[in-house]
């Protein structure tokens, strides 16, 4: 199967075309046309091919001024070309402690896995501002497949500051623990030691999550 889907993308402008996608609420082809230095036609084309091959959808996406323009999409088909935490395996195991122990078993795994990570993330985060320690964390999340982006906001003098994910490897876990959310957010707080609010934007199989800071 993942075969099958390596070769439906062999060319690599679909596959850049795929991650732009990833990091956005959808794209126009006038807009991918002009990121990815190519011609509108044949941005076209490749979107084209790729919706009848199922990675893509579209929609009537709003504007300020005149008709709705068409946007491109992910669908869910694409999941795979983005790392999971081998959910069905640690679904399954959740699953049975909980059967076994309690749903409070699972939750004190996952607890447990946060906390581990929170020291990971702690000793390679680099600054002593928000703002730097925020950054960092943010270039060493998008290095581990969660396609993050750091972001100032207001003013350098305030605290607030935002770190924008397009993806997170939890996947179904998430839907059947959802407490694994707030464990998230509670260890973005103390790696960074500042409050943090963490909300999620959906639309197909395009996702953002927003941690805002301070």
């Amino acid at each position: 199967m993942f075969l099958k889907i390596l070769r439906d993308i062999a060319k690599p402008q679909w596959f850049e075309i795929i991650v732009h996608l990833k990091q956005s609420t959808g794209m126009s082809v006038a807009e991918l046309s002009k990121v990815l230095g190519m011609s509108y036609m044949g941005i076209k084309q490749h979107c084209v091919e790729l919706e009848k091959r199922g990675y893509l959808d579209t929609w009537r996406r709003p504007k300020k001024v005149g008709r709705p323009e068409k946007a491109y999409r992910l669908t869910h088909k694409a999941d795979l070309f983005f790392p999971q935490l081998g959910n069905d395996f640690a679904l399954g195991m959740l699953d049975s402690l909980s059967n076994m122990q309690g749903e409070a078993a699972a939750e004190k795994i996952l607890f447990g896995y946060f906390m581990t990570r929170t020291d990971y993330y702690k000793k390679k985060t680099k600054g002593e501002s928000v703002h730097e320690l925020a950054s960092s964390l943010a270039k060493i999340r998008h290095s581990e497949g969660y396609l993050s982006e750091y972001s100032q906001l207001d003013n350098e003098r305030s605290a607030s500051c935002r770190i924008v994910e397009y993806h997170t490897p939890f996947g179904d876990l998430a839907g059947k623990y959802p407490i694994l959310l707030r464990m998230e957010e509670q260890m973005f707080e103390r790696i960074l030691g500042a409050p943090v609010k963490r909300t999620e934007e959906r639309a197909s199989a395009l996702v953002q999550f927003v941690f805002t800071v301070g």
